[in-house]
């Protein structure tokens, strides 16, 4: 399955600090569960791209 590619799958997403100073995105569905935590750097790339991302899309509506 691509980025581009749609999915009927339902997911639940959390996103918020650790209690070691790391940023965590928590994904679960469908039983499975998935933890990726981030430092403080990473973590603002990752928003970054969000944004540009959401930005691209609101251009091209």
């Amino acid at each position: 399955m691509g980025i581009n590619d749609q999915s009927d799958a339902e997911a639940n997403l959390q996103i918020g600090p650790t209690d070691t100073g790391m940023v965590r995105i928590f994904v679960e569905s469908g039983g499975t569960e998935i933890s990726m935590d981030f430092d403080t750097d990473e973590a603002m790339e990752i928003a970054e791209e969000i944004r540009a991302a959401a930005a691209m899309v609101a251009k091209a509506r």
